[in-house]
Formats: C-alpha cells, sequence, structure tokens
C-alpha cells in the first residue's frame, strides 16, 4: 500500500486542489488519511479505483 500526497493526486487526476476537496465534501472522491499535524495523504489504490470507475461508467455510456 502506498499513500501519495496531494500533488501526486492531482497530476493523476488532472484536478486541481480545489475540485478534489469539492469531490471530498460530496463524498465523490476518496478520503484523505491524516497523516500528523496538518498533513494528509491518499491511498493510492483508492484513486486509481475512483479514476477507473470514471473510465468504467464512460465507457458503459458509450454502449
Amino acid at each position: 500500500m502506498r499513500i501519495i500526497r496531494l500533488k501526486e493526486v492531482m497530476d493523476q487526476t488532472g484536478l486541481a486542489r480545489s475540485t478534489i476537496y469539492k469531490y471530498i465534501d460530496a463524498s465523490s472522491f476518496p478520503k484523505p488519511v491524516p497523516l500528523g499535524g496538518r498533513s494528509v495523504g491518499w491511498v493510492e489504490h483508492e484513486v486509481q479505483e475512483w479514476i477507473l470507475d470514471l473510465i468504467s461508467k464512460r465507457d458503459e455510456e458509450a454502449l
């Protein structure tokens, strides 16, 4: 299991910081894991699953 920081989440998803937190507030994006102090990270596998789910939904709509 690998924890990734916000910059890498932004790189993997192509989303801006504000959009990521908007999706978290709407419960449509994986929640961050507290790392101590004000630091948070995301479980890389959860972010990748979220991306794959978007791709799957896109492909279902194409049918």
